[in-house]
């Protein structure tokens, strides 16, 4: 296995740290833009579009046969792409398209993409319709006080039969985002107008969508239906992915998706203008975006999170304004304002860092150390940065922590995303003298087992690796190491479950004749992680030894909760000596833990949260009533203001998570020394 193979990480969203167009770039330059315009594929595009379903035909992990079924597959999330929210198209528009429902298989294979880009155009068709009838809503206003609600989520729902139909599902869904404004303090003036723009903006990004962005999105809604890490990438996409992959980078360090119309912080990057703000965390939702210190808010609420992009990164040193409203706030909550200097994010700055914690348990004193590792990095390629590698750094931490005498050791690799694999690999090495760490099976059904490099241990102490949902791919290497070997704990939440692995393929250097224009890259799934045991870590993941609380389900979340995503399953066992065998102490240690965290106000509060989620978590409707409404934010609020009062009587755990591993690592400690 090629050692300079990386692993590319949870790749469902996108990290913010490019040079960008300004606003007035992206928003006023074609003010003049012309909605009737149709387009079409570009001359090449056929040709492309054969080579990449040739390409994964022969190369692809999952042995693909694109018939029917596939097609009709396509066609679901092509359109569901288009129109997630089932606003735009009709019944009417659905039956036009399905004559093209079994076809595009037959047309991807033939280069075929006029059903594509048909389909395309009616959407920005009835996109362009939209706009009358969303100021002619918004010019009558709306009566707040009758009992009417809101859909939510119209993902699963059919789609209207008539313009009548049109009419009133943009009519509760610009009331649903009018109540929210005014329970946020705002005037209906300043609603409409912030409404008006709102969806005015979004209409003009879409008429800037040209040939290559329609190719990328139907060629994707393909590839999607391969498996989830499959993807086209048009030149400018290209240009900007590989740049992300860099250990360089530019911008305010965060990673973004969409969740429910809204651009919502999936990560926080370490050394990031984000980071270091101390205020955006995971789940933050961002509802607008400006430039500068006086520059205009750009409400960005359910843009895509592409565009929501185009606006937030920038050079170096410039200024960029959010307003955020924190994951645990209400929609109806007031959102707060953060300005945010761009910056260049350092590896220095997100390498992997220690520090050292006293606790007393159980009247015994224990020194613990903590090693933050963000993701698996390399110094591979990288002249302008001192920092070497997360093995070197890791191991220069071990050493000093053994220096300080710690009586063991937390990791923790919550929201590492991946990285390296020879990385993760070498890594491992610093826990075990010797022995397999992955099996790696390709295409062709070979299996290639990699080794610990180092015949050294680095660090022989009890160690605890903390996870969660966001820790995958390489992340999933190391803590099923660990496990596997019975070399230390797994506590938190089940990880993501990516267990395979991708290659960026350059289709230039494919193309007979050098075409003027630039053709893009494909990402392809080539390979598929396996655990010492043989147990695959895609889907599945790492299932802590101790499981902490969480509202994340993992069939709601994760890998397993895509339909596409590639099986878990289990190859022959390779040969290893474990160190330990835990099974014993596990269930004592979780019965103290049960125990701790009854008498634990931090983890009662997370426990109401999960419990609050669960009840709400199917809700389907929200009402529209302002009395009712306002009633549900000021429960929310009161709730936020008693426990801030309960706070003050404790002292407040900023990482509960974390202190109760420390807790957990010391009984380990003193289970071990017991028996």
């Amino acid at each position: 296995m090629n050692k300079i193979l990386r692993v590319f990480g949870v790749l469902l969203s996108t990290i913010v740290v490019l040079t960008a167009q300004t606003t007035e770039d992206l928003i006023e330059k074609n003010a003049q833009l012309d909605t009737n315009k149709v387009i079409t594929a570009w001359d090449l595009h056929p040709e492309i579009t054969k080579m990449i379903q040739t390409i994964l035909e022969r190369y692809h992990f999952k042995k693909i046969d694109l018939n029917d079924s596939v097609s009709s597959l396509i066609f679901d999330e092509y359109i569901d792409r288009l129109d997630n929210n089932r606003i735009y198209f009709t019944e009417k528009d659905i039956n036009d398209f399905k004559k093209f429902r079994t076809e595009f298989d037959d047309n991807i294979k033939n280069g075929n993409l006029y059903p594509a880009y048909f389909i395309f155009n009616r959407f920005k068709k009835n996109l362009t319709k939209s706009i009358p009838i969303i100021d002619k809503i918004l010019a009558q206003g709306f009566d707040f006080s009758r009992n009417e609600q809101f859909e939510i989520d119209r993902s699963k729902a059919n789609f209207p039969k008539n313009d009548k139909e049109v009419y009133e599902l943009w009519r509760t869904r610009l009331k649903n985002d009018a109540l929210n404004l005014k329970l946020n303090g705002k005037e209906y003036n300043e609603i409409k107008k912030t409404l008006t723009n709102r969806y005015h903006q979004f209409h003009k990004f879409i008429l800037q969508y040209d040939a290559e962005d329609v190719f990328q999105l139907f060629i994707n809604s393909f590839t999607y239906n391969i498996d989830p890490h499959t993807s086209y990438f048009s030149p400018k996409t290209s240009d900007d992915f590989k740049i992300n992959m860099s250990l360089s980078l530019e911008g305010i360090g965060a990673t973004l998706s969409n969740q429910d119309d809204y651009t919502t912080i999936m990560q926080v990057i370490p050394g990031g203008p984000a980071s270091q703000s101390g205020i955006l965390k995971e789940e933050d939702k961002i509802v607008a975006v400006a430039q500068g210190k006086n520059g205009e808010w750009v409400d960005v609420v359910g843009w895509r999170v592409d565009d929501v992009v185009q606006l937030i990164r920038g050079k170096k040193g410039t200024i960029v304004r959010l307003q955020i409203l924190h994951g645990d706030m209400s929609l109806n909550s007031k959102p707060f304002e953060l300005e945010l200097v761009r910056d260049k994010i350092k590896l220095t700055e997100r390498a992997a860092k220690a520090d050292t914690v006293d606790i007393k348990f159980n009247n015994i004193n224990f020194k613990i150390g903590v090693i933050k590792v963000p993701d698996f990095y390399t110094n591979y390629g990288n002249t302008d940065e001192k920092s070497s590698s997360t093995t070197e750094d890791v191991e220069r931490l071990l050493t000093d922590l053994k220096k300080a005498k710690v009586d063991g050791v937390i990791i923790d690799l919550r929201n590492n995303g991946g990285g390296s694999l020879p990385e993760a690999i070498e890594m491992s090495g610093l826990f075990i003298k010797e022995g397999p760490v992955v099996q790696i099976k390709n295409s062709t059904g070979r299996i290639d087992i990699e080794e610990d490099p180092n015949p050294n241990i680095t660090f022989e102490k009890p160690v605890l690796v903390l996870v969660n949902r966001y820790s995958a791919s390489a992340s999933e290497i190391f803590a099923g190491m660990i496990q596997d070997y019975g070399r230390g704990l797994i506590v938190g939440e089940q990880t993501y479950g990516k267990g395979t692995v991708q290659n960026l393929i350059s289709l230039d250097k494919l193309v007979k004749e050098t075409p003027q224009q630039q053709i893009g890259s494909l990402k392809m799934t080539i390979a598929k992680f396996y655990r010492v045991t043989g147990s695959s870590t895609q889907n599945k993941g790492v299932i802590p030894d101790i499981s902490f609380p969480t509202v994340y389900d993992p069939k709601e979340s994760g890998e397993s909760s895509i339909k596409s995503a590639l099986p878990w399953d289990k190859i022959v066992s390779s040969q290893f000596h474990k160190y330990g065998d835990l099974t014993n102490v596990i269930p004592v240690l979780t019965k103290n833990y049960k125990e701790r965290i009854k008498k634990n106000p931090e983890f009662k509060y997370i426990y109401e949260d999960i419990d609050k989620y669960n009840k709400t978590k199917n809700q389907k409707f929200f009402s529209l009533n302002e009395k009712d409404r306002k009633k549900e934010r000021d429960e929310n609020d009161k709730i936020k203001e008693t426990r801030k009062k309960e706070r003050e009587k404790f002292a407040k755990d900023e990482d509960p998570f974390l202190s109760e591993a420390k807790r957990i690592l010391s009984d380990f400690i003193l289970q071990t020394k017991k028996k």
